[in-house]
């Protein structure tokens, strides 16, 4: 296999990049195997065997139900530092259209956001770490399960994961299409925005389509109810903070009664916000809303909010920290250091609530189209070429995070 068209400096790099087939290799049988949340037995069972063969120091299986964490020991431990890293293991509930060779085996699953190459990197950053060992401290490695709904990062958190291994900090990163291979993106800030789930329950009174003067009909009350939040954000929320509410499905009386008006319909949607506060002033104002519109038209709503994720917001000091380790692996020019924030979830957060640390986005990807496919499409597959880059920024985390003394 050739090796990556960009340039990346450090011996980390170097070291990784002679086992880049065997990376890759590995890589595409977990994307050959994909597996729901918390139903990683397989990629688990992968990765310890492969973690025990490069000889890491303990290897930790169940935490979180799939979890598994890995320890590795630098040359000293002056210190009593440690450093965590996490990938994610999960995949998605998706059909997979691709036709290559090491495409999805089992139906209606896929790896369709690059968790299998998250792994896999982690996997690559193992077998050096424990190759090398050039640093003064404890590298924490953290494959963990369920991030795509399931709040794994949650369950390891609740099942001890940080009263086990006491981190200084915990670092993460994922692949990025929409930026070119060998450029890194971080922020010392907002990088995703919390998930909430929201449920509209629309109650009025069924009958006759032609009648319908003897009715309260809920499928009126929810096309107000559609239009009229989204005069939340335009109106509510500040010009220079962020919100978006999109209801995405709406479930009302059967196709195949052209004539009848139903009594209920549902509403279900998501919010995205950074800011707590105007995560509280939405979630207010959606029930405010709803149930305004719906006794102005004789119809009640009542509306059910969960909080999902929490926002991913990085700590300074890590942020600035990762940054200038992707910088001394790909040069200044190649590093964003104040990345815009996606609006999308990640439930690394919950580590991030409880430690402080930073979330990196990897670029995958080039001008062929490889690798340049968005995240959660049918024909997504990770770029085989970020492999070594992704490994070795992991592994520089730790070196330079816990540096050997002169």
């Amino acid at each position: 296999m050739p090796l990556p068209r960009y340039k990346v400096h450090g011996r980390a790099f170097a070291h990784i990049a002679a086992f880049h087939p065997e990376l890759t290799a590995f890589r595409r049988e977990l994307h050959a195997h994909p597996e729901l949340g918390f139903e990683e037995h397989y990629t688990a069972q992968r990765v310890v065997e492969s973690l025990k063969a490069f000889g890491v120091d303990s290897v930790h299986t169940g935490i979180g139900k799939t979890g598994v964490v890995a320890t590795i020991r630098g040359r000293s431990d002056t210190q009593g530092r440690m450093i965590g890293l996490r990938a994610d293991m999960d995949a998605l509930p998706m059909t997979e259209q691709n036709d290559f060779a090491w495409r999805s085996t089992r139906a209606g699953l896929m790896h369709g956001c690059g968790h299998d190459g998250h792994t896999a990197m982690l996997v690559g950053a193992a077998r050096y770490l424990a190759e090398t060992r050039q640093f003064d401290g404890t590298a924490v490695l953290i494959f963990q399960p369920g991030e795509e709904g399931f709040a794994g990062a949650k369950a390891m958190v609740e099942d001890g994961l940080f009263d086990r291994f006491p981190v200084d900090s915990v670092f993460a990163m994922h692949n990025w299409p929409q930026m070119r291979p060998g450029t890194v993106g971080v922020n010392p800030g907002p990088m995703m925005a919390s998930a909430d789930r929201v449920t509209i329950e629309i109650a009025g009174k069924g009958g006759h389509g032609a009648h319908p003067y003897q009715t309260v009909d809920p499928v009126l009350v929810a096309a107000h109810i559609i239009t009229a939040v989204q005069s939340i954000v335009s109106r509510n929320v500040r010009a220079i903070d962020s919100a978006v509410i999109s209801l995405c499905a709406m479930q009302a009386g059967d196709l195949g009664a052209f004539s009848v008006i139903p009594g209920q319909a549902t509403l279900v949607g998501t919010v995205r916000t950074f800011n707590p506060e105007v995560q509280a002033m939405v979630e207010r104002r959606l029930n405010e809303v709803c149930s305004g519109v719906a006794l102005g038209l004789g119809a009640t709503a009542h509306v059910k909010y969960e909080r999902i994720y929490p926002a991913t917001i990085n700590t300074q000091s890590e942020a600035h920290f990762a940054a200038d380790v992707a910088q001394r692996l790909v040069g200044h020019e190649h590093v964003d250091r104040s990345m815009d924030p996606s609006m999308g979830a990640e439930d690394f957060s919950f580590m991030l609530q409880v430690k402080p640390g930073a979330y990196l986005r990897l670029g995958q990807g080039a001008d062929n189209g490889v690798g340049s496919c968005f995240l959660h499409n049918a024909r997504y597959d990770f770029n085989d070429e970020v492999l070594p880059l992704g490994a070795a920024l992991h592994a520089s985390l730790i070196e330079q995070g816990m540096p050997l003394a002169a």
